[in-house]
């Protein structure tokens, strides 16, 4: 049975898609920039606030200046409505108490900036005592480095055949890959299952309860 189940956070524990699409409409708009629909929100996530802001920009208004001052405006507004509309998936706060009370260790990394990892991980999971939770912080590369995963089995002391890394997308499979440790893709996130093919996810599940047995019985080679 695994000892450790890492979750990234966006699109695997929480759909945030709506408050960050609208953070970053606010900071286009108050910017003179058109913004966009929250369809298209999805395949903008997933590398960090930066990127968000970098894409969701015009090519010719990516200049580092440009993104600098709307990225600014979007962590004002996140900073203050990044639980508006975020919600967690159906079945994954009952899949955490599960896990919790099979004793198995929990942890976050997310490419989300540790400020709002900080405020939003005990709104929504109160109960949960993760054993590390991080998010992005200047100077650490963000995933699909995996730095931030190192850093959680280093403070869990758990090693990676006992660990479990469960994402929504390609970005996520890679940083598993990385680490070497066994990755899990969920299709209930921003990503579709082709990606997490295509990213050679270890296994794939379509409901947080298959992950039950996954962890208590490992991934099964077809």
């Amino acid at each position: 049975m695994k000892k450790l189940v890492i979750f990234d956070l966006d699109g695997t524990l929480l759909n945030t898609i709506e408050d960050l699409g609208q953070a970053a409409n606010y900071a286009l708009q108050r910017n003179g920039y058109a913004t966009h629909s929250m369809a298209s929100y999805p395949y903008f996530v997933g590398n960090g606030v930066r990127r968000l802001m970098t894409r969701v920009l015009p090519e010719d208004a990516r200049d580092d200046e440009t993104v600098d001052r709307v990225l600014g405006d979007f962590l004002e507004y996140y900073d203050v409505h990044c639980t508006d509309y975020t919600k967690p998936y159906n079945g994954m706060p009952e899949l955490l108490q599960d896990l919790r009370d099979m004793g198995v260790a929990m942890a976050v990394a997310s490419n989300k900036y540790q400020k709002a990892v900080d405020k939003i991980i005990p709104h929504f999971y109160p109960e949960i005592d993760f054993v590390a939770v991080e998010g992005h912080r200047d100077g650490v590369n963000v995933k699909p480095d995996p730095s931030v995963v190192f850093a959680i089995l280093a403070k869990a002391r758990v090693a990676k055949a006992d660990t479990l890394y469960i994402g929504d997308s390609g970005v996520d499979m890679e940083t598993a890959r990385r680490a070497c440790i066994d990755s899990v893709g969920v299709t209930w996130g921003f990503r579709n299952k082709k990606e997490l093919v295509e990213y050679h996810a270890d296994a794939i599940v379509n409901n947080p309860v298959d992950i039950l047995d996954i962890v208590e019985n490992g991934i099964k080679i077809s």
